[in-house]
C-alpha cells in the first residue's frame, strides 16, 4: 500500500485519480470536480521542490486542499515512475476520470538530468496510460501537453518587429494563432519538448489504437495565483513575484519582445470538463490564451510595474534560449468547433491583475540579496 496509509473507498459514484496534484492544474482539478462531487485520488510527490528548490514546493497547496476537502480528496505521495505502486491505486478505485498533470515541466532543468526528464515524462506517462488501459478502460484520459512539441518551428514564421512586441505577418495562415497542423517533426525541441513529444503521441496512440478516451491539450502558458512560480518555470507568475520583490529579472534576446499567450488555469480545467463530458479518442487541441489574451515580455513588464507601482530590477541579455519562441499564440478554434459551449472566463488582464493581487496579499520570505536569473516559460 502507498505510505501514506490505508486507502480509503467511499460510497460515491464518481471517481477521479489527478496526478501532480498539488501543482497549478493539478489543484486546480481537485477543487473543480470536488465542487462537483468526486471523489478525487491525488498523486503528487512533491519533486517541484527538487527540480527548482523550496521556494517551489507545493506542499502548502497540498495542505490547502486536505483542509478544505477532507472527505472527498486523498493525497498520495508517490513516484509516478513506480508502476507498482500505481498499480493498487488502479485496482482499489473504478475511475471514470484521469487527469494527468504531473511531470518535469522545465525545458532548462532537463539538460540537466536528462534521464530524469525522460522517465517522468515519457516514462510516467506511459504508466498511467497502460494501467488505466488494463484497470479503467471507460475512464476519461487527459493530458497536459505542451507547445514545446513544435520546437522551435515557430520561429521560422514571417515575424514583423513593432515597438514592443513582435507580430505575425497578417495575410499568414497563423495570424489568429498556431494550430494543430503546425509540423513537430525537424526542429530543435529541447530535451523537455522531446520527452513531451514522447508522452504527447503515446497519450494519442492509447486513443487511436486502443481506443481509449484520451485527449492531449497542448498549453501554452499556463497560469494563475496557485502557481509555484521560479525561475525555471512559470514565467508570468515569478515575473509579478520578481517586480514585487526587487528580485533581478533577466531577460534573455529578441529585445524583450518576445510574445506569449496566457490561459487562466481555470479556463484550461474547464476546457478538460468539456472534453470529459464528450469525448473524442485520441484528438489534440492546441490550448492557451488565442488572440484572446496574449502579451509580449515588454507589455508584461509595464503593465505589472503599473498595478503594482513599482519598477522592476529588468536585466537584458541578448543571448536568446535555445529553441526559445520568439513568438506563440495558439489557435484554439479546434477546440471551440467541437465544444462550442465552453469559452474564456479570464482575459490578459484579468489574469495579471489577479496575479498582482494574490501577491500583495501573500508573505513571501525573499532575500532582498538573492538575484535570481529568470528563463521565462
Amino acid at each position: 500500500m502507498p505510505k501514506n496509509g490505508e486507502l480509503k473507498k467511499h460510497p460515491a459514484t464518481k471517481y477521479a485519480l489527478i496526478t501532480g496534484c498539488s501543482g497549478l492544474v493539478g489543484s486546480g482539478a481537485v477543487r473543480f470536480f470536488c465542487e462537483r462531487d468526486f471523489q478525487i485520488i491525488g498523486i503528487d510527490n512533491n519533486f517541484r521542490e527538487y527540480f527548482f528548490g523550496k521556494d517551489a514546493s507545493t506542499d502548502w497547496m497540498r495542505r490547502q486542499l486536505e483542509e478544505k476537502y477532507p472527505k472527498q480528496f486523498q493525497h498520495f505521495s508517490i513516484d509516478i515512475r513506480d508502476y507498482l505502486t500505481l498499480e493498487q491505486i488502479f485496482k482499489r478505485f473504478n475511475f471514470e476520470l484521469v487527469i494527468h498533470t504531473a511531470a518535469q515541466p522545465s525545458h532548462d532543468w532537463a539538460a540537466r538530468e536528462p534521464l530524469t526528464d525522460f522517465s517522468i515524462n515519457a516514462v510516467g506517462t506511459s504508466n498511467m496510460l497502460e494501467l488505466t488501459r488494463l484497470y479503467a478502460p471507460n475512464s476519461v484520459f487527459i493530458f497536459t501537453s505542451t507547445n514545446k512539441v513544435y520546437g522551435d518551428l515557430p520561429n521560422e514564421l514571417p515575424l514583423i518587429e513593432l515597438e514592443k512586441r513582435w507580430e505575425i505577418k497578417p495575410t499568414h495562415r497563423y495570424s489568429r494563432g498556431i494550430d494543430e497542423t503546425m509540423d513537430i517533426d525537424n526542429s530543435v525541441h529541447s530535451l523537455f519538448g522531446a520527452s513531451k513529444v514522447a508522452a504527447d503521441v503515446l497519450v494519442q496512440e492509447y486513443g487511436k489504437y486502443f481506443g481509449l478516451k484520451t485527449g492531449v491539450f497542448r498549453g501554452g502558458c499556463l497560469t494563475g495565483p496557485a502557481h509555484s512560480g521560479t525561475m525555471l518555470h512559470g514565467f508570468l507568475a515569478y515575473l509579478v513575484k520578481a517586480i514585487a520583490k526587487g528580485i533581478p529579472y533577466t531577460i534573455f534576446g529578441y529585445k524583450g519582445k518576445q510574445v506569449r499567450d496566457n490561459i487562466h488555469s481555470s479556463d484550461l480545467i474547464n476546457a478538460f470538463y468539456h472534453f470529459y463530458q464528450n469525448p473524442r479518442p485520441g484528438e489534440v487541441y492546441n490550448m492557451g490564451g488565442s488572440r484572446h489574451s496574449n502579451v509580449s515580455m515588454l507589455e508584461a513588464i509595464a503593465k505589472i510595474e503599473k498595478l503594482l507601482k513599482k519598477k522592476g530590477n529588468i536585466k537584458y541579455s541578448d543571448d536568446n534560449r535555445t529553441g526559445d519562441h520568439i513568438w506563440y499564440i495558439s489557435d484554439v478554434s479546434k477546440f471551440k468547433t467541437h465544444y462550442p459551449n465552453w469559452n474564456y472566463k479570464y482575459d490578459g488582464d484579468q489574469i495579471l491583475e489577479e496575479l498582482c493581487k494574490s501577491m500583495v496579499d501573500k508573505s513571501y520570505s525573499v532575500k532582498k540579496e538573492e538575484a535570481f536569473v529568470i528563463n521565462e516559460r
